[in-house]
């Protein structure tokens, strides 16, 4: 497991995170899950955008560049619904609704993966 760390702001983002690094797991993200914990994320590789098509809860995205840098922030967005696409983006981290807020994470905040 990962963990995911704000050190702009030194907040943790998550402290059990996965790596959807394939294109099945890629694919699938977190459609096969009912939630995500507290301290659960997904990092999907290669994103610039998301869907939310088939998901049965909300999340927080952020997503971030090659330099780990957050270059786009989407709170609670609802199962059916589609990002915006952000085009500096490397990879996107998934989280629980809420842990954006909670993590005071905003553009240009740092990001290291653990």
């Amino acid at each position: 497991m990962l963990s995911i760390i704000n050190t702009t702001k030194n907040t943790v983002i998550a402290q059990k995170a996965r790596i959807a690094d394939t294109f099945f797991s890629r694919m699938v993200g977190l459609l096969n899950r009912s939630s995500l914990l507290k301290d659960e994320a997904l990092i999907i590789t290669c994103c610039q955008s998301i869907h939310m098509f088939f998901m049965r809860f909300a999340i927080d995205a952020i997503f971030v560049d090659k330099n780990n840098c957050v270059v786009g922030i989407v709170k609670g967005i609802k199962p059916f619904r589609l990002s915006r696409i952000f085009f500096r983006s490397s990879y996107v981290v998934e989280t629980p609704e809420g842990i954006i807020v909670q993590t005071e994470t905003s553009l240009g905040d740092k990001i290291e993966i653990k």
